[in-house]
């Protein structure tokens, strides 16, 4: 009986502690001083299938460096909303890339509407007008 209550003490301790390691993962970046304006880096011409992750200032070792924009692969659906530094009463906080479900406002524009709203273009969506797909 004892090493039965051992046994379940040690496994719910064990899973108490995940949330905590998953949560120093995420850590927020807050510092004091203002990234520095940012560089004028062209982007190359369109690559098909990719998306373009513009350059933005992380903070590593105590200061501001560069970290040059790249190619990722697209994600249908979603788009890339780039690395920024968000002030708020006289800190700034590092918020990440990310994807994010729906359509750039430029294709928008060119007319690749979503009837749907499921986040994927007419063109690209094989049920367009699907009423039930959420």
């Amino acid at each position: 009986m004892f090493r039965k209550i051992l046994l379940a003490s040690l496994v719910a301790a064990s899973c108490g502690t995940m949330p905590l390691i998953a949560s120093a993962q995420q850590r927020a970046i807050v510092i004091t001083q203002p990234p520095p304006p940012p560089r004028d880096e062209p982007m190359p011409g369109a690559r098909r299938g990719q998306e373009w992750a513009p350059g933005y200032w992380a903070w590593r070792h105590g200061e501001h460096v560069w970290v040059r924009g790249h190619w990722m692969h697209e994600r249908r659906g979603q788009h890339w909303v780039a690395d920024r530094w968000i002030e708020r009463d006289g800190h700034w906080m590092m918020q990440p890339g990310h994807w994010e479900r729906g359509m750039r406002d430029r294709d928008m524009a060119r007319g690749m509407g979503d009837r749907d709203r499921d986040g994927v273009p007419n063109r690209y969506d094989s049920h367009p007008n699907n009423p039930n797909r959420n």
